[in-house]
Protein backbone atom coordinates (compact mmCIF):
# COMPACT_ATOMS: atom_id res chain seq x y z
CA UNK A 1 0.00 0.00 0.00
CA UNK A 2 1.63 3.45 -1.02
CA UNK A 3 0.14 6.77 0.32
CA UNK A 4 1.03 9.78 -1.14
CA UNK A 5 0.84 13.54 1.08
CA UNK A 6 1.29 15.94 -1.61
CA UNK A 7 1.38 19.79 -1.76
CA UNK A 8 1.84 20.04 2.04
CA UNK A 9 4.13 22.43 4.10
CA UNK A 10 6.83 20.02 5.07
CA UNK A 11 8.25 20.56 8.57
CA UNK A 12 9.88 17.59 8.91
CA UNK A 13 11.15 17.74 12.93
CA UNK A 14 14.49 18.81 12.78
CA UNK A 15 14.17 22.27 12.83
CA UNK A 16 15.02 22.72 9.48
CA UNK A 17 13.52 25.21 7.16
CA UNK A 18 9.92 24.17 6.33
CA UNK A 19 9.16 23.98 2.83
CA UNK A 20 6.50 23.03 -0.03
CA UNK A 21 6.84 19.43 -1.46
CA UNK A 22 4.87 15.68 -1.40
CA UNK A 23 5.96 12.54 1.06
CA UNK A 24 5.51 8.83 0.01
CA UNK A 25 5.04 5.92 2.52
CA UNK A 26 4.90 2.56 1.64
CA UNK A 27 2.90 0.24 4.24
CA UNK A 28 4.15 1.84 7.62
CA UNK A 29 7.52 2.97 6.52
CA UNK A 30 8.34 6.85 4.85
CA UNK A 31 10.12 5.82 1.35
CA UNK A 32 10.48 9.60 0.20
CA UNK A 33 10.19 12.65 1.00
CA UNK A 34 10.73 16.04 -1.09
CA UNK A 35 9.42 17.49 -4.19
CA UNK A 36 8.42 14.34 -6.07
CA UNK A 37 6.87 15.34 -9.04
CA UNK A 38 4.38 13.00 -10.57
CA UNK A 39 4.39 9.31 -8.07
CA UNK A 40 1.77 6.52 -8.07
CA UNK A 41 0.40 5.74 -5.42
CA UNK A 42 -2.96 3.86 -3.81
CA UNK A 43 -4.02 6.40 -2.26
CA UNK A 44 -3.79 10.33 -2.31
CA UNK A 45 -3.79 13.30 0.69
CA UNK A 46 -3.81 16.83 -0.80
CA UNK A 47 -2.26 18.50 2.13
CA UNK A 48 -2.24 22.18 0.21
CA UNK A 49 -2.27 24.72 2.49
CA UNK A 50 -1.58 22.30 5.75
CA UNK A 51 1.59 21.60 7.72
CA UNK A 52 2.97 17.91 7.21
CA UNK A 53 4.99 17.01 10.43
CA UNK A 54 6.08 14.03 12.28
CA UNK A 55 3.23 12.78 14.67
CA UNK A 56 3.90 13.89 18.09
CA UNK A 57 5.56 12.68 20.61
CA UNK A 58 4.21 12.63 24.85
CA UNK A 59 6.80 12.44 26.57
CA UNK A 60 4.89 12.44 30.15
CA UNK A 61 1.35 10.22 29.92
CA UNK A 62 -0.77 9.03 32.13
CA UNK A 63 -2.89 6.57 30.05
CA UNK A 64 -1.24 3.70 31.68
CA UNK A 65 -4.93 2.34 32.69
CA UNK A 66 -6.92 3.52 29.99
CA UNK A 67 -4.80 1.72 27.11
CA UNK A 68 -5.53 -1.24 28.17
CA UNK A 69 -8.92 -0.47 28.93
CA UNK A 70 -10.08 2.42 26.07
CA UNK A 71 -7.34 1.68 24.06
CA UNK A 72 -8.10 4.45 21.18
CA UNK A 73 -7.00 6.90 23.74
CA UNK A 74 -9.06 9.47 21.80
CA UNK A 75 -7.83 12.73 23.78
CA UNK A 76 -4.50 11.69 22.32
CA UNK A 77 -4.83 10.24 19.27
CA UNK A 78 -7.00 13.83 18.57
CA UNK A 79 -4.28 16.08 19.09
CA UNK A 80 -1.65 14.81 16.80
CA UNK A 81 -0.19 12.69 19.69
CA UNK A 82 1.26 8.83 18.09
CA UNK A 83 3.27 8.21 20.45
CA UNK A 84 3.42 8.21 25.04
CA UNK A 85 5.50 7.46 27.44
CA UNK A 86 4.22 5.90 30.05
CA UNK A 87 5.19 4.64 33.31
CA UNK A 88 5.30 8.16 35.01
CA UNK A 89 6.22 9.91 38.52
CA UNK A 90 7.84 6.57 39.90
CA UNK A 91 4.87 4.95 40.15
CA UNK A 92 2.80 2.48 37.53
CA UNK A 93 1.59 -0.46 36.96
CA UNK A 94 4.23 -2.63 37.22
CA UNK A 95 6.56 -4.28 38.35
CA UNK A 96 3.87 -5.28 40.95
CA UNK A 97 3.86 -8.33 43.63
CA UNK A 98 0.91 -9.88 44.65
CA UNK A 99 0.73 -9.35 47.79
CA UNK A 100 0.42 -5.57 47.29
CA UNK A 101 -2.16 -5.38 44.07
CA UNK A 102 -4.62 -4.35 46.55
CA UNK A 103 -2.71 -1.27 48.76
CA UNK A 104 -1.11 -0.41 45.36
CA UNK A 105 -4.37 0.24 43.41
CA UNK A 106 -5.44 2.41 45.84
CA UNK A 107 -2.24 4.23 45.85
CA UNK A 108 -2.02 4.58 42.17
CA UNK A 109 -5.74 5.25 41.66
CA UNK A 110 -5.32 9.62 42.41
CA UNK A 111 -2.57 9.53 39.76
CA UNK A 112 -3.84 7.26 37.07
CA UNK A 113 -7.28 5.73 38.14
CA UNK A 114 -8.20 2.35 38.51
CA UNK A 115 -10.33 -0.74 36.87
CA UNK A 116 -11.83 -3.96 37.86
CA UNK A 117 -11.69 -4.67 33.99
CA UNK A 118 -7.70 -5.09 34.32
CA UNK A 119 -6.50 -8.60 35.21
CA UNK A 120 -3.97 -7.12 37.86
CA UNK A 121 -3.04 -10.36 38.87
CA UNK A 122 -1.44 -10.88 35.50
CA UNK A 123 0.67 -8.00 35.41
CA UNK A 124 3.96 -8.44 37.43
CA UNK A 125 6.65 -7.41 35.15
CA UNK A 126 7.23 -4.98 32.62
CA UNK A 127 7.53 -8.02 30.00
CA UNK A 128 3.83 -8.36 31.19
CA UNK A 129 2.50 -5.10 30.66
CA UNK A 130 3.70 -4.55 27.48
CA UNK A 131 2.28 -7.80 26.44
CA UNK A 132 -1.25 -6.70 27.67
CA UNK A 133 -1.13 -3.41 25.16
CA UNK A 134 -0.11 -5.32 22.85
CA UNK A 135 -3.38 -7.71 22.99
CA UNK A 136 -5.38 -4.58 23.69
CA UNK A 137 -4.36 -3.51 20.33
CA UNK A 138 -3.72 0.27 21.69
CA UNK A 139 -4.63 3.15 19.40
CA UNK A 140 -1.44 4.83 19.44
CA UNK A 141 2.33 3.72 19.91
CA UNK A 142 3.38 3.30 23.48
CA UNK A 143 6.55 3.04 25.94
CA UNK A 144 7.31 2.14 29.14
CA UNK A 145 9.46 3.52 32.08
CA UNK A 146 10.10 1.14 34.96
CA UNK A 147 9.16 3.49 37.77
CA UNK A 148 11.25 3.98 40.91
CA UNK A 149 8.16 3.36 43.84
CA UNK A 150 6.94 0.02 42.09
CA UNK A 151 10.74 -1.29 42.23
CA UNK A 152 11.09 -0.44 45.99
CA UNK A 153 7.60 -1.48 46.71
CA UNK A 154 9.16 -5.13 44.98
CA UNK A 155 12.07 -5.60 47.31
CA UNK A 156 10.94 -3.76 50.38
CA UNK A 157 7.57 -3.30 50.80
CA UNK A 158 5.75 0.08 51.08
CA UNK A 159 7.49 1.69 54.71
CA UNK A 160 9.37 4.95 54.86
CA UNK A 161 12.78 3.68 55.63
CA UNK A 162 16.06 2.90 54.49
CA UNK A 163 17.18 -0.13 52.39
CA UNK A 164 19.26 -2.51 53.70
CA UNK A 165 22.02 -3.29 51.13
CA UNK A 166 20.61 -6.38 50.21
CA UNK A 167 17.32 -4.63 49.62
CA UNK A 168 19.47 -1.98 47.36
CA UNK A 169 20.37 -5.13 45.19
CA UNK A 170 17.36 -6.21 45.00
CA UNK A 171 16.30 -2.98 43.17
CA UNK A 172 19.01 -2.92 41.10
CA UNK A 173 18.29 -7.01 40.03
CA UNK A 174 14.76 -5.98 39.51
CA UNK A 175 15.88 -2.95 37.63
CA UNK A 176 18.04 -4.69 34.92
CA UNK A 177 15.29 -7.34 34.48
CA UNK A 178 12.67 -4.74 33.69
CA UNK A 179 15.24 -3.04 31.18
CA UNK A 180 15.76 -6.11 29.35
CA UNK A 181 12.12 -6.28 29.20
CA UNK A 182 12.34 -3.11 27.00
CA UNK A 183 11.88 -0.17 29.37
CA UNK A 184 13.19 3.46 28.25
CA UNK A 185 14.87 4.03 31.20
CA UNK A 186 13.50 4.63 34.94
CA UNK A 187 10.98 7.64 36.79
CA UNK A 188 10.85 8.74 40.28
CA UNK A 189 8.36 11.10 41.64
CA UNK A 190 10.09 11.91 45.03
CA UNK A 191 7.24 13.38 46.09
CA UNK A 192 4.54 10.55 45.65
CA UNK A 193 4.87 7.42 48.35
CA UNK A 194 7.11 5.11 48.71
CA UNK A 195 10.10 7.29 46.66
CA UNK A 196 9.93 10.04 48.70
CA UNK A 197 10.97 8.04 51.18
CA UNK A 198 14.08 7.02 49.66
CA UNK A 199 17.38 9.09 49.95
CA UNK A 200 19.93 9.75 46.95
CA UNK A 201 21.96 7.25 46.88
CA UNK A 202 19.37 4.42 46.60
CA UNK A 203 18.38 6.54 43.41
CA UNK A 204 21.88 6.72 42.35
CA UNK A 205 22.22 2.99 42.30
CA UNK A 206 18.88 2.27 40.48
CA UNK A 207 20.36 4.64 37.71
CA UNK A 208 23.63 3.03 37.25
CA UNK A 209 21.59 -0.40 36.41
CA UNK A 210 19.15 1.88 33.73
CA UNK A 211 22.67 3.69 32.66
CA UNK A 212 24.46 0.80 31.24
CA UNK A 213 21.39 0.33 28.83
CA UNK A 214 21.36 3.77 27.87
CA UNK A 215 18.32 4.54 29.92
CA UNK A 216 17.19 7.82 30.61
CA UNK A 217 16.07 9.08 34.69
CA UNK A 218 12.93 10.79 34.12
CA UNK A 219 12.08 12.87 37.72
CA UNK A 220 9.46 14.56 39.44
CA UNK A 221 12.11 16.35 41.63
CA UNK A 222 11.36 16.62 45.62
CA UNK A 223 10.40 19.95 45.32
CA UNK A 224 8.86 22.48 42.86
CA UNK A 225 8.61 24.77 45.30
CA UNK A 226 10.75 26.30 48.14
CA UNK A 227 13.44 23.73 48.30
CA UNK A 228 13.88 23.74 44.45
CA UNK A 229 17.25 24.72 43.83
CA UNK A 230 18.49 21.98 46.56
CA UNK A 231 16.05 19.65 44.69
CA UNK A 232 17.65 20.33 41.22
CA UNK A 233 21.29 19.99 42.60
CA UNK A 234 19.70 16.51 44.04
CA UNK A 235 18.80 15.42 40.46
CA UNK A 236 21.72 17.07 38.85
CA UNK A 237 24.05 15.27 41.24
CA UNK A 238 22.24 11.78 40.58
CA UNK A 239 22.81 12.05 37.17
CA UNK A 240 27.07 13.01 37.86
CA UNK A 241 27.49 9.92 40.10
CA UNK A 242 25.51 7.61 37.68
CA UNK A 243 26.04 8.30 34.34
CA UNK A 244 22.36 8.74 33.10
CA UNK A 245 20.76 11.12 30.95
CA UNK A 246 18.31 13.42 33.30
CA UNK A 247 15.17 14.71 32.36
CA UNK A 248 12.87 16.52 34.49
CA UNK A 249 9.18 15.96 34.89
CA UNK A 250 6.95 19.10 33.91
CA UNK A 251 9.55 21.51 34.70
CA UNK A 252 8.49 24.63 36.19
CA UNK A 253 8.56 26.78 40.19
CA UNK A 254 5.25 26.85 42.22
CA UNK A 255 4.17 29.79 43.90
CA UNK A 256 5.35 33.71 44.26
CA UNK A 257 7.64 33.50 46.49
CA UNK A 258 9.68 31.07 44.66
CA UNK A 259 9.40 32.92 40.94
CA UNK A 260 13.00 34.59 41.62
CA UNK A 261 14.44 31.22 41.72
CA UNK A 262 13.95 30.81 37.93
CA UNK A 263 17.52 32.41 36.91
CA UNK A 264 19.45 30.16 38.87
CA UNK A 265 17.30 27.27 37.47
CA UNK A 266 18.46 28.50 34.04
CA UNK A 267 21.87 28.71 35.66
CA UNK A 268 21.54 25.58 37.23
CA UNK A 269 21.01 23.64 33.76
CA UNK A 270 23.80 25.07 32.13
CA UNK A 271 26.67 24.59 34.34
CA UNK A 272 25.47 21.08 34.60
CA UNK A 273 25.53 20.60 30.44
CA UNK A 274 28.83 22.34 30.68
CA UNK A 275 30.19 19.57 32.88
CA UNK A 276 28.71 16.84 30.38
CA UNK A 277 25.88 15.72 32.22
CA UNK A 278 23.11 14.91 29.80
CA UNK A 279 19.71 17.58 30.77
CA UNK A 280 16.10 18.20 29.59
CA UNK A 281 12.89 18.68 30.39
CA UNK A 282 9.72 18.62 29.36
CA UNK A 283 6.25 21.45 30.04
CA UNK A 284 3.17 21.36 29.46
CA UNK A 285 1.89 24.97 28.08
CA UNK A 286 -0.51 25.81 31.43
CA UNK A 287 0.26 28.09 34.58
CA UNK A 288 -1.92 25.34 36.50
CA UNK A 289 -0.60 21.82 37.02
CA UNK A 290 -2.25 18.70 38.18
CA UNK A 291 -2.04 15.91 40.50
CA UNK A 292 -3.58 13.35 43.23
CA UNK A 293 -5.22 15.73 46.05
CA UNK A 294 -3.57 13.36 48.82
CA UNK A 295 -0.38 15.61 47.46
CA UNK A 296 -2.01 18.13 50.16
CA UNK A 297 -1.41 15.95 53.16
CA UNK A 298 2.35 15.74 54.82
CA UNK A 299 4.74 13.05 54.06
CA UNK A 300 4.11 11.11 56.91
CA UNK A 301 0.60 10.29 56.53
CA UNK A 302 0.86 8.47 53.59
CA UNK A 303 3.88 6.45 55.93
CA UNK A 304 2.99 2.79 55.01
CA UNK A 305 0.27 2.97 52.00
CA UNK A 306 -2.82 3.93 51.54
CA UNK A 307 -4.36 1.68 53.99
CA UNK A 308 -2.73 3.27 56.68
CA UNK A 309 -2.84 6.79 55.72
CA UNK A 310 -7.13 5.97 55.75
CA UNK A 311 -6.25 4.92 59.55
CA UNK A 312 -4.89 7.60 60.06
CA UNK A 313 -7.99 10.26 58.40
CA UNK A 314 -9.67 8.26 61.13
CA UNK A 315 -7.75 9.52 63.89
CA UNK A 316 -9.18 13.52 65.31
CA UNK A 317 -5.76 13.91 66.60
CA UNK A 318 -3.96 13.15 63.55
CA UNK A 319 -5.89 14.79 61.83
CA UNK A 320 -5.13 18.33 64.00
CA UNK A 321 -1.34 17.38 63.47
CA UNK A 322 -2.25 17.26 59.35
CA UNK A 323 -4.02 20.52 59.47
CA UNK A 324 -1.16 22.18 61.68
CA UNK A 325 2.13 20.84 59.40
CA UNK A 326 -0.01 21.89 56.65
CA UNK A 327 -0.55 25.66 57.63
CA UNK A 328 3.26 25.78 59.36
CA UNK A 329 5.23 23.50 56.33
CA UNK A 330 7.69 21.03 57.01
CA UNK A 331 11.17 21.98 55.53
CA UNK A 332 11.63 19.87 52.40
CA UNK A 333 8.30 19.08 51.79
CA UNK A 334 6.29 20.96 48.39
CA UNK A 335 3.34 22.22 50.41
CA UNK A 336 0.79 22.42 47.83
CA UNK A 337 -1.72 24.95 49.83
CA UNK A 338 1.29 26.96 50.88
CA UNK A 339 2.26 27.89 46.97
CA UNK A 340 -1.52 27.63 45.81
CA UNK A 341 -3.89 28.28 48.38
CA UNK A 342 -7.00 26.21 49.50
CA UNK A 343 -9.19 28.00 47.34
CA UNK A 344 -6.43 27.45 44.19
CA UNK A 345 -6.87 23.68 44.60
CA UNK A 346 -9.55 22.14 42.40
CA UNK A 347 -11.28 18.40 42.55
CA UNK A 348 -11.46 16.98 38.69
CA UNK A 349 -12.10 13.23 39.12
CA UNK A 350 -13.59 10.94 41.86
CA UNK A 351 -14.73 7.62 41.87
CA UNK A 352 -17.99 7.05 44.29
CA UNK A 353 -20.87 9.06 42.24
CA UNK A 354 -21.96 9.77 45.98
CA UNK A 355 -18.92 12.73 45.74
CA UNK A 356 -19.28 13.79 42.28
CA UNK A 357 -20.98 16.85 43.46
CA UNK A 358 -17.39 18.47 44.38
CA UNK A 359 -15.85 18.11 41.02
CA UNK A 360 -15.18 21.36 39.95
CA UNK A 361 -14.91 23.07 43.22
CA UNK A 362 -12.16 24.50 45.16
CA UNK A 363 -11.38 23.68 48.66
CA UNK A 364 -12.65 26.75 50.47
CA UNK A 365 -16.24 25.69 48.18
CA UNK A 366 -15.71 22.14 48.99
CA UNK A 367 -16.14 23.11 52.78
CA UNK A 368 -19.04 25.12 51.68
CA UNK A 369 -20.98 22.22 50.70
CA UNK A 370 -20.32 20.23 53.24
CA UNK A 371 -20.78 22.78 56.07
CA UNK A 372 -17.53 21.91 57.16
CA UNK A 373 -14.26 23.71 57.98
CA UNK A 374 -12.19 22.91 54.13
CA UNK A 375 -9.89 20.55 56.00
CA UNK A 376 -11.94 18.12 57.11
CA UNK A 377 -14.20 18.29 54.34
CA UNK A 378 -11.42 17.11 52.40
CA UNK A 379 -10.18 15.05 54.73
CA UNK A 380 -13.76 13.07 54.54
CA UNK A 381 -13.28 13.17 51.06
CA UNK A 382 -9.96 11.63 50.96
CA UNK A 383 -10.94 9.07 53.18
CA UNK A 384 -14.58 8.49 51.75
CA UNK A 385 -12.50 8.02 48.07
CA UNK A 386 -9.87 6.05 49.48
CA UNK A 387 -7.07 8.71 48.37
CA UNK A 388 -8.49 8.46 45.01
CA UNK A 389 -9.17 12.01 43.68
CA UNK A 390 -7.78 13.85 41.24
CA UNK A 391 -7.06 17.85 41.38
CA UNK A 392 -5.63 20.92 39.86
CA UNK A 393 -3.66 23.94 40.93
CA UNK A 394 -2.32 27.14 40.38
CA UNK A 395 1.12 27.71 40.39
CA UNK A 396 2.76 30.58 38.36
CA UNK A 397 2.71 33.09 35.59
CA UNK A 398 2.73 33.20 31.52
CA UNK A 399 5.74 34.62 31.14
CA UNK A 400 7.31 31.42 33.20
CA UNK A 401 5.48 29.12 30.84
CA UNK A 402 7.11 31.00 27.67
CA UNK A 403 10.50 31.43 29.30
CA UNK A 404 11.06 27.45 29.92
CA UNK A 405 9.02 26.50 26.52
CA UNK A 406 11.84 28.73 24.86
CA UNK A 407 14.75 26.70 26.06
CA UNK A 408 16.41 24.46 24.23
CA UNK A 409 16.51 21.36 26.86
CA UNK A 410 12.39 21.79 26.69
CA UNK A 411 9.97 19.61 24.87
CA UNK A 412 6.24 19.57 24.66
CA UNK A 413 4.09 17.11 27.14
CA UNK A 414 0.20 16.40 28.22
CA UNK A 415 1.30 15.02 31.56
CA UNK A 416 -2.78 14.67 31.62
CA UNK A 417 -4.68 12.66 34.02
CA UNK A 418 -7.83 11.03 32.09
CA UNK A 419 -10.25 10.81 34.67
CA UNK A 420 -13.32 13.12 35.63
CA UNK A 421 -13.55 16.73 34.49
CA UNK A 422 -9.54 16.80 33.65
CA UNK A 423 -7.16 19.35 33.42
CA UNK A 424 -7.64 20.82 29.76
CA UNK A 425 -4.05 20.01 28.97
CA UNK A 426 -5.37 16.49 28.27
CA UNK A 427 -7.13 17.25 25.21
CA UNK A 428 -5.41 20.27 24.03
CA UNK A 429 -1.47 20.84 24.92
CA UNK A 430 0.02 20.30 21.64
CA UNK A 431 -2.57 22.27 20.03
CA UNK A 432 -2.41 24.92 21.94
CA UNK A 433 1.36 25.67 21.53
CA UNK A 434 1.08 25.86 17.83
CA UNK A 435 -1.85 27.87 17.64
CA UNK A 436 -1.33 30.28 21.12
CA UNK A 437 2.43 30.63 21.48
CA UNK A 438 3.92 29.96 17.85
CA UNK A 439 0.84 32.04 15.66
CA UNK A 440 -0.33 34.17 18.17
CA UNK A 441 2.80 35.26 20.47
CA UNK A 442 5.06 34.02 18.19
CA UNK A 443 7.39 32.99 21.32
CA UNK A 444 8.65 30.47 18.98
CA UNK A 445 8.58 29.31 15.34
CA UNK A 446 6.64 26.51 14.06
CA UNK A 447 9.85 24.57 12.98
CA UNK A 448 11.07 25.10 16.56
CA UNK A 449 7.65 23.88 18.02
CA UNK A 450 7.47 20.93 15.94
CA UNK A 451 11.03 19.92 16.76
CA UNK A 452 10.00 20.17 20.11
CA UNK A 453 6.49 18.13 19.66
CA UNK A 454 8.67 15.10 17.54
CA UNK A 455 12.86 15.32 16.71
CA UNK A 456 13.81 16.45 20.11
CA UNK A 457 11.54 13.87 22.38
CA UNK A 458 12.57 11.33 20.33
CA UNK A 459 16.02 12.04 20.73
CA UNK A 460 15.88 12.13 24.60
CA UNK A 461 13.81 8.74 24.53
CA UNK A 462 16.09 6.97 22.33
CA UNK A 463 12.90 6.07 19.82
CA UNK A 464 14.63 5.28 16.65
CA UNK A 465 13.13 5.98 13.35
CA UNK A 466 10.50 7.54 15.26
CA UNK A 467 9.90 11.44 15.21
CA UNK A 468 11.51 12.94 11.92
CA UNK A 469 9.83 12.90 8.63
CA UNK A 470 13.05 10.84 6.95
CA UNK A 471 12.97 8.13 4.63
CA UNK A 472 13.07 4.93 6.42
CA UNK A 473 11.44 6.12 9.32
CA UNK A 474 8.08 5.05 10.74
CA UNK A 475 5.30 6.86 8.93
CA UNK A 476 3.95 8.78 12.35
CA UNK A 477 2.48 11.78 10.56
CA UNK A 478 0.03 14.89 11.41
CA UNK A 479 -1.42 17.29 8.96
CA UNK A 480 -2.76 20.51 10.39
CA UNK A 481 -3.93 23.98 9.00
CA UNK A 482 -1.52 26.14 10.47
CA UNK A 483 -4.29 29.04 10.42
CA UNK A 484 -6.75 27.44 12.98
CA UNK A 485 -4.98 24.83 15.36
CA UNK A 486 -6.15 25.67 18.27
CA UNK A 487 -6.99 24.06 21.57
CA UNK A 488 -10.68 24.43 22.77
CA UNK A 489 -10.78 22.94 25.94
CA UNK A 490 -11.02 25.19 29.69
CA UNK A 491 -11.00 24.81 33.21
CA UNK A 492 -15.07 24.92 32.81
CA UNK A 493 -15.13 22.40 29.83
CA UNK A 494 -11.78 20.72 29.40
CA UNK A 495 -12.91 17.71 27.23
CA UNK A 496 -12.93 18.91 23.92
CA UNK A 497 -11.15 18.35 20.85
CA UNK A 498 -8.67 20.66 18.75
CA UNK A 499 -9.46 22.17 15.56
CA UNK A 500 -6.86 22.48 12.83
CA UNK A 501 -6.08 18.92 12.46
CA UNK A 502 -6.96 16.91 9.67
CA UNK A 503 -5.12 13.89 9.51
CA UNK A 504 -2.95 11.46 11.61
CA UNK A 505 -1.48 8.66 10.58
CA UNK A 506 0.36 5.93 12.67
CA UNK A 507 2.66 3.70 11.20
CA UNK A 508 1.21 4.68 7.72
CA UNK A 509 -2.13 3.99 8.42
CA UNK A 510 -5.03 6.93 8.47
CA UNK A 511 -6.21 7.13 12.27
CA UNK A 512 -7.56 10.61 12.02
CA UNK A 513 -9.29 11.51 8.54
CA UNK A 514 -11.01 15.09 7.76
CA UNK A 515 -10.60 15.63 11.99
CA UNK A 516 -12.92 12.17 12.48
CA UNK A 517 -11.41 9.17 13.96
CA UNK A 518 -11.31 6.19 11.49
CA UNK A 519 -11.63 3.36 14.32
CA UNK A 520 -8.47 1.97 13.19
CA UNK A 521 -6.66 1.57 16.27
CA UNK A 522 -2.73 0.13 14.83
CA UNK A 523 -0.57 1.84 17.63
CA UNK A 524 2.43 -0.56 18.57
CA UNK A 525 4.62 -1.23 22.03
CA UNK A 526 8.00 0.31 21.14
CA UNK A 527 10.99 -0.98 23.59
CA UNK A 528 14.29 -0.09 24.27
Amino acid sequence: MKTLLKNGFIVDGSAAPGYYGDLLIENDKIVSVGKLGDVEADRVIDAEGHVIAPGFIDTHSHSDIQILTDPEVLPKVMQGITTEVLGQDGISLVPLPQQYIQPWRKNLAGLDGDSDDIHWEDLATTEDYLRAIEEAKPGLNACYLVPHGNIRMEAMGLDNREPTEEEIQKMKEITRREMESGALGVSTGLIYMPCAYSGMNEVVEICKEAAEYDGVFVVHQRSEADDIINSMKEVIEIGRQSGIKVHWSHFKVCGKPNWSKIDRQVELLKEAKAEGIYVSFDQYPYVAGSTMLGVILPPWAHDGGTDKLLKRLEDPELRIKMIYDIEHGIPGWDNFVDFAGLDGIYVTSVKNKKNEDVIGLNLIQIGELRGKDPYHAVFDLLYEEENAVGMYDYYGKEEHVIRFMTMPEQNVCTDGLLGGKPHPRVYGSFPRVLGKYVREQKALSLEEAVRKMTGKPAEVFGLKERGLLKEGYFADICIFNRDTIIDKGDFTNPAQYPEGIDYVLINGQIVINHGKHTGFRVGRVLKR
